[in-house]
């Protein structure tokens, strides 16, 4: 079978369009009939939504300093399974990540590294013209790991705008492979997470249809394909890669699924099915509480300080929730922590009762941003492994624990740096939670062996 091709987008920092051009590109490769696959790199779970709404498969991650090196080929090979191309976001800026260790920083250079992947440079030149020259050049010989082999031009002002930059970059010996014309409408809306999510667009599909035609329009998809190298074929260490994985919770797992609770990572849902479990949905805005059934609970990271109120109010939802924790083992990250809580104050400060099933009190009216790499020790046993696993994931979160309460605390918190960052989260029972998401266990972990499976 051929291989498929693969391309990663990147830029010298985040807001440079990245998102904005692989979405065009997936987009427009589709509609020429080809088979796309995509994947970011680090911690994110919104874009990878909008890559989930074009190709209709799991959305993905790949990130070097949470993920063992098995567990990355693992996820590469789902994603690029059955497609013809696949286009890599990067998160940030190209080289941005950790200090150290080298290879394993959680920038997106070391994923280009470590796969091969040739890098389309995404360069914004609203206010600036021949300068974006030393910027292309400057990234194209950092390391001779990293391959740029073409540039985009962003936000471009007009034709004489262009004939500048485009000059510049030639003179860095880059191939210009588009420029993308500066347009009102074309800027997807934020919020304070990130981007809208792609389920709460109106029109994400005639947005999309117009994204593909500007990419026929002013990039050189030729160019572009051309570009993207044959995915080189790794071995994929099956023992290892399921050591790194988190174990699937349950048998039959229900999964808090709306627009409050929607930030479970593609990979551990993909890994868990192919365990053999079931994901089972509900919705705590419709007022659904998880199916009895089931024989766990999850509760993803989300936006339910946005919709604090209709929670507080979907009483079936919260005692079936209630009634569900006495038997099987609920957990909630992030904003799933949140609702787990005893309350919830939004950004107006009136404060939302929630389920009580843990005994701290959450506020968005008490804004600070936490935000990196955490590798987190569990104190106890529960659904994410036995006491003394260590886990690696991120917070990014503006919430605020304003009341502790008086539960066991969930693990030892370490920032990717090194820095303490003392306990975090609460279990009472079966019920556990912290505003820590998951996203691999460190190597060399026991597997948990406990009533929890």
């Amino acid at each position: 079978m051929k291989a498929p091709r693969i391309i990663m987008v990147a830029a010298p920092r985040s807001g440079g369009g990245k998102t904005t051009v692989t979405l065009a590109l997936l987009a427009a490769f589709q509609r020429r009939g080809l088979r796309v696959g995509a994947v970011k790199t680090g911690p994110d779970y919104i874009d990878p939504a909008f890559h989930a709404a074009i190709t209709h498969r799991p959305p993905l991650n790949l990130d070097s300093w949470c993920m063992p090196t098995d567990l990355l080929a693992g996820i590469m090979d789902a994603a690029a399974k059955d497609v013809d191309v696949v286009v890599v976001e990067s998160a940030m800026g190209l080289f941005d990540g950790l200090m150290a260790p080298e290879g394993a920083r959680g920038a997106p250079s070391d994923i280009a590294a470590l796969f091969g992947i040739p890098v389309l440079l995404v360069l914004d030149v609203s206010g600036q013209g021949q300068s974006v020259g030393p910027i292309a050049q400057g990234f194209a010989r950092w390391s001779d790991a990293v391959q740029v082999h073409g540039v985009v031009l962003n936000r471009v002002a007009s034709e004489r705008h262009e004939r500048l930059a485009r000059s510049a970059v030639a003179m860095a010996d880059l191939p210009v492979c588009g420029a993308l014309l500066r347009q009102k409408g074309e800027v997807l809306p934020e919020r304070h997470l990130g981007l809208v999510q792609a389920r709460e667009h109106g029109n994400l599909a005639g947005w999309l249809s117009d994204l593909a035609d500007k990419a026929e329009r002013e990039l050189d998809l030729d160019a572009i394909l051309e570009a993207a190298a044959p995915l080189a074929e790794r071995k994929v260490d099956q023992v290892s890669m399921a050591k790194a994985c988190i174990p699937p919770p349950g048998q039959r797992i229900a999964v808090a699924d709306d627009a409050a609770f929607s930030f479970l990572y593609g990979h551990l849902s993909l890994f868990w099915r192919q365990a053999g479990a079931e994901l089972i949905p509900f919705s705590p805005l419709a007022n659904q509480a998880p199916d009895t059934s089931c024989d766990a609970c999850w509760l993803p990271g989300g936006y339910p300080e946005l919709y604090a109120g209709q929670v507080a109010q979907a009483e079936h939802f919260k005692k079936g929730l209630q009634d569900f924790a006495l038997k099987h083992p609920v957990h909630g990250e992030c904003g799933g922590y949140m609702v787990l809580g005893r309350a919830l104050e939004d950004a107006q400060g009136q404060i939302h009762s929630m389920t009580g099933l843990l005994g701290h009190v959450t506020s968005f009216a008490h804004r600070k941003l936490h935000l990196g790499y955490r590798e987190a020790t569990l104190l106890a046993d529960n659904v994410l492994g036995c006491a003394g696993t260590r886990l690696r994931g991120h917070e990014f979160h503006y919430a605020t624990v304003t009341e502790t309460g008086d539960d066991v605390p969930l693990a030892d918190l370490v920032a990717g740096d090194g820095t303490s960052l003392g306990v975090c989260g609460g279990q009472r029972g079966l019920v556990s939670g912290s505003f820590f998401h998951v996203l691999a266990r460190c190597s060399n972990q026991k597997i948990l062996n406990s009533s929890y499976l």
